[in-house]
């Protein structure tokens, strides 16, 4: 029965069972050597070489009862090693507070100074007057006790009179430096002051003047902020930080030592942390209520208070991890974006900025994409954890993604069956038709001349119940077959739900068939990119940008076809395209690029999709293998994005072929900078603002690394001096399809984006056993 084969390739995401999750591997007409977990199946069908499966399998299994017992993930590699996954653990998570005002302070209030004081005080002074923070209430405090207590405490006793002194620390032994306009001066308890000249290696001398803060960390090292970046002094050495060395920004005010062992800097445009070796930026209201600091303090719970010309900021630290992440953007979607009783997932309006609360849910033209890849997050994390909550939420992305063909039947206008619309809205809004034939003109004469005209764009359904949304996209269907095959392989457990899944696969793969490999609109022809087939690929011109990646994506929905049906038309189709058409040797260049950071953006996220499915359906271990090859070449193009979904994507279809393609393996940082991205998302998924062109560790992309390729981008694009684009906290995205290279980014902070971005690689990650349970 259509459904109940598990194909010609087996999933890379087994079921669930009682040994571990592992890698299932299985190969057309083989049979298991081993047989473990499930009672007729082996967990590595087709991945023993021949006369070696039960060495190979028996040696696996071993790894497995290892996990079991040891209670890791583990993954496999050509040498037979078992590396024990990466443990995110418990880590702190920065959370900006300044919308939440405490109690008492006057409104309006701009601090200049904040002084972090006994216990958890904090004072500030400003505008009007000063105030002290204690129990969570602000409290006027007398201008009689408003004297400085650096010199109260005596801590600049015979400091020069005429000196203006910006600020002063004082270390645990009781040595003291002061930041001053001429200089930074230091003096050991009992001694005299020192004027320090700290020399740079090529011979420059800082800090002999205009010196804005000074402050020991915790091992004891003296920092110092001027107006050209940071000297720090450790032991006897001196160490200089500019753009050069990652300093974000170098007009620098006062700063700050916290117990950690981190430093924060104010600036004239946003707040510097500095911890564990590295710089992090904080700028834009995201993190400040305004951009110019001019002061620091850190509270004895570590609580970052920072006097902007915006009013007071706050920055927390709080101690979490990623599961409770995952449970908190969960929360969010169901609370503030899941839309219909269908349950499309996109993102949310807000009707006051940075308050989901005022959350309204709108339609989006990729709805069927976005709701897709938090299907596949779902999926994984049944995978992983057996919850039936995933289930359920995996079952509601089925169904809406199956109502999405179905809408589109029976009506005045109704495409070919399998069509799935892009969205759908509810027959009481607003007719979406009103003006869309303007529109339409407005783009096919404007900056779009292929846009193609639709008439309706919006047609009824056969019920009268929904507007539904033609043109149906590529990445619509690459998002589609994406879940779908994880929903088979993953979740549909039994006949009957595979035999679903089934049965929406093959109505919308027999419609690509039927129309020469395109997907046909209500109006006859194929809607504007979903167009797949070799007159247009191979021979037209004005499809030779996507030559390369509609290539793959049908290959890979070739492939997930015939192993969710079984059907072996599909496989032959495939082929026919390979052979007679030369598909295989498009795929190998899924993208028209020159160099990181060029050509479209959105194409690499549906590549992505398509190549993670295609090289684990391939059957033809030499083709399989030139395909991991291809997703190789595309995952190193992307590897300076800091994007854990293309990271996990591919590294979880590199694993199973360690021992055969042990040189396409991921290298580098890939899982390091998977676990940054990961901790470093910020909770508050809004679209604020934020702005890094002006940075001084910036280096501009070459004009010819362009997005379009035929002209020279209109807005800063970039990458840090690392050598990778700025970090997930440092900008806004909404989903895998921005450009992480553009520099200024976001908005007015009015649109709510969904955890999508985080859930799938998580869960993903702990699927593939590159990440530990917490």
């Amino acid at each position: 029965m259509a459904g109940s084969r598990r194909g010609s390739v087996g999933p890379l995401f087994p079921r669930r069972s009682g040994l571990a999750a592992c890698w299932l591997l299985t190969a057309r007409g083989q049979s298991p050597s081993v047989a473990f977990g499930h009672p007729k199946s082996c967990a590595f069908q087709g991945s023993c070489a021949p006369g070696t499966g039960s060495l190979r399998c028996s040696r696996l299994l071993i790894h497995s009862l290892l996990a079991l017992v040891l209670g890791t993930s583990w993954q496999t590699s050509g040498a037979g090693e078992v590396p024990t996954a990466a443990v995110a653990g418990r880590f702190i998570q920065e959370v900006p507070l300044h919308r939440e005002a405490l109690p008492g302070i006057p409104p309006g209030f701009v601090a200049t100074r904040v002084v972090a004081v006994a216990g958890d005080g904090i004072v500030a002074v400003g505008n009007d007057g000063a105030w002290r923070l204690e129990d969570g209430r602000w409290s006027a405090v007398p201008a009689a006790e408003l004297a400085d207590p650096t010199r109260a405490a005596g801590w600049l006793d015979g400091l020069d009179p005429g000196l203006v002194v910006r600020q002063a620390a004082r270390r645990d032994d009781g040595t003291t430096a002061a930041a001053t306009d001429r200089g930074v001066f230091e003096r050991a308890p009992g001694g005299a002051w020192q004027a320090l000249q700290p020399v740079d290696p090529q011979g420059l001398v800082w800090a002999a003047a205009d010196v804005r803060g000074v402050c020991y960390d915790s091992t004891g090292s003296l920092w110092c902020t001027t107006a050209a970046g940071i000297a720090r002094r450790t032991g006897g050495r001196w160490d200089f930080f500019t753009g050069r060395e990652g300093l974000p920004v170098t007009d620098l005010s006062r700063c700050a030592a916290a117990a950690d062992g981190s430093v924060w800097f104010g600036s004239a445009r946003g707040a510097v942390r500095w911890r564990d070796g590295a710089f992090a930026y904080r700028q834009g209201p995201r993190w400040l209520p305004g951009d110019r600091v001019h002061d620091v303090a850190i509270a004895a719970d570590g609580t970052v208070w920072l006097a902007t010309d915006g009013g007071l900021g706050r920055i927390e630290p709080r101690v979490t991890t990623l599961a409770e992440k995952a449970a908190f953007y969960e929360t969010e979607i169901e609370r503030s974006i899941r839309r219909t009783g269908y349950g499309f997932i996109a993102s949310a309006v807000l009707d006051r900025a940075g308050d989901p609360s005022t959350a309204r849910q709108i339609d989006s033209d990729n709805d069927g994409l976005w709701t897709a890849m938090y299907g596949a997050a779902e999926c994984f994390a049944f995978a992983v954890s057996g919850a039936p909550e995933a289930k359920r939420r995996a079952d509601a992305v089925f169904r809406a993604l199956a109502f999405l063909q179905d809408v589109t039947q029976g009506g005045d206008h109704a495409p070919p069956p399998g069509f799935p619309a892009r969205t759908v809205l509810p027959i009481t809004d607003p007719d979406p038709n009103s003006g869309q034939a303007e529109r339409d003109r407005r783009l096919r004469d404007g900056a779009d001349p292929r846009w193609k005209s639709l008439d309706p764009r919006w047609p009824r359904s056969a019920d009268g119940k929904w507007w539904w949304k033609a043109d149906t996209s590529s990445d619509e269907l690459d998002g589609h077959y994406f879940f779908l095959a994880l929903y088979h392989d993953l979740v549909a457990a039994t006949p009957e739900e595979r035999a679903a899944v089934a049965t929406v696969v093959a109505r919308l793969t027999d419609h690509l068939l039927d129309h020469d490999f395109a997907l046909v609109d209500h109006d006859g022809q194929p809607t504007r990119w979903a167009v797949y087939g070799p007159a247009a690929l191979n021979h037209d011109p004005a499809w030779s940008v996507e030559r390369g990646l509609n290539s793959v994506s049908i290959l890979a929905y070739l492939a997930i076809a015939a192993h969710v049906t079984g059907a072996e038309k599909y496989a032959a189709a495939s082929a026919r395209l390979c052979r007679d058409h030369a598909y295989d040797a498009n795929a190998m260049v899924p993208k028209v690029q020159r160099g990181i950071g060029s050509g479209n953006q959105s194409d690499d996220e549906m590549a992505f999709m398509s190549l993670y499915h295609l090289v684990n359906y391939t059957p033809d271990p030499a083709l399989r293998q030139r395909f991991l090859a291809a997703f190789h070449g595309a995952w190193r193009l992307e590897e300076p994005e800091r994007n854990p979904f293309f990271h996990v994507a591919y590294a979880g279809a590199a694993a199973p072929l360690a021992d055969s393609a042990p040189h396409l393996q991921p290298d580098g940082g890939w899982l390091a900078d998977t676990l940054d991205s990961l901790r470093l998302l910020p909770l508050d998924r809004c679209s604020w603002p934020h702005a890094n062109a002006h940075r001084a560790d910036i280096v501009r992309l070459p004009s010819q690394q362009s997005i379009d390729l035929d002209r020279r981008d209109g807005a800063a694009r970039g990458l840090r001096v690392d050598g990778k684009v700025v970090p997930v906290d440092e900008r806004f995205f909404a989903h895998f399809n921005h450009d992480p290279w553009r520099l200024d980014t976001g908005g007015d902070g009015r649109e709510l984006a969904s955890g999508t971005v985080f859930l799938l690689p998580y869960w993903m990650a702990r699927h593939h056993g590159f990440i530990a349970g917490e």
